[in-house]
């Protein structure tokens, strides 16, 4: 991505988002977002299908290896579009897995014929490889696997490269989240071919950032909901925006809003450009850090504008602050991602 322009990217990224509409309503409706809650499996594989129909999982696999060779800046600005429509598809985990796997990436995930997830994240650093990559067995547990529940295939980690493991060499447990979707934990003791790779850290640091543009587009959308309400609700026979301290806890809020956009897209285009391994890491945790809090700033502002009818389930803007309680410490909380900034700073 060296050679590309901005007016390159632009394009790109504006085909991007004319595309995810055909998987996020570009008038906002959420209708389908709230029949997929509390339902098996979470999420809607229809919509996995239409996404790798559209190409949306290859973004990042190579073009040498058959996949579309884009940026982190394309993928930040896909984020925020399924941010704002609060896709429960895992459709950027998909994404991940599938630029570890790149060439050996199974053609029916392309398609999202078969749902792929990436499963990364060790409870306890109990994951073990023992063996050979060609007669080994794979052992151990991941948590936080999103989509786990309508998944066919697996990407787990290890330090030595990637396995991919079908549904039924794992064995999941879920619990319900606030917003209506699933927290799985998957554990495994199979026979696996593990694929070498050397940038895992790498595919983590970009998920983190697309995480980042995640909750960027979430918190967009529930700012001008909020906003929305602030010009229509009257109080004294006056729109209760036009009280001056509504008007600047508004204010705070654009501006914060902005700081993120600005810091996430600088950290895009830096990553797209060459960025060293320090810097990746520095600049990974500092958006998600920045996305995380203003989500949740977003999120305890909208429910004191709305007053209580804030956080009830049939006001759209609940189903942002429970997707925003549940998104914000996907990839570290804010104190770990405080923690790792340190520890960084330090070296």
């Amino acid at each position: 991505m060296d050679g590309v322009t901005s007016e390159d990217w632009i394009d790109n990224a504006r085909m991007i988002v004319d595309s995810a509409r055909a998987i996020v309503p570009a008038d906002g409706a959420l209708d389908r977002i709230r029949a997929t809650r509390f339902k098996e499996p979470g999420f809607d594989r229809a919509v996995m299908a239409e996404a790798g129909e559209l190409g949306l999982f290859l973004m990042r696999v190579p073009e040498e290896d058959g996949g579309l060779g884009l940026g982190m800046r394309e993928v930040c600005e896909l984020a925020r579009v399924l941010g704002g429509g609060l896709l429960p598809e895992p459709v950027l985990p998909a994404m991940m897995a599938a630029s570890l796997l790149g060439p050996d990436l199974p053609e029916e995930s392309m398609t999202g014929a078969l749902v792929l997830t990436l499963a990364w994240q060790d409870a306890t650093g109990d994951l073990g490889w023992q063996g050979g990559a060609a007669d080994g067995r794979l052992s151990g547990r991941k948590v936080a696997v999103p989509g786990a529940e309508g998944a066919h295939l697996f990407a787990v980690t290890t330090s030595q490269g990637v396995a991919l493991l079908p549904r039924d060499t794992v064995t999941i447990t879920s619990a319900n989240t606030l917003d209506g979707g699933k927290s799985s934990a998957i554990t495994f003791d199979a026979r696996a071919d593990l694929i070498p790779c050397d940038h895992i850290q790498a595919v983590l640091q970009d998920a983190s950032l697309a995480q980042s543009a995640y909750l960027l587009g979430l918190s967009e959308r529930a700012l001008d909901i909020t906003l929305d309400y602030l010009r229509i609700r009257t109080q004294f026979d006056r729109p209760i925006g036009s009280f001056q301290a509504l008007q600047h806890r508004a204010t705070g809020m654009k501006i914060s809003l902005e700081l993120s956009r600005a810091a996430i897209f600088a950290t895009a285009r830096r990553f797209d450009t060459g960025a060293d391994a320090m810097a990746r890491a520095r600049g990974a945790a500092r958006c998600k850090l920045r996305a995380a809090e203003l989500a949740m700033l977003v999120s305890r502002e909208a429910v004191q504008m709305h007053g209580a009818m804030g956080i009830t389930d049939e006001a759209d803007i609940g189903l942002f602050i429970r997707k925003a309680m549940t998104e914000a410490n996907v990839f570290g909380t804010p104190r770990a991602l405080r923690a790792q900034l340190a520890q960084i700073l330090d070296q």
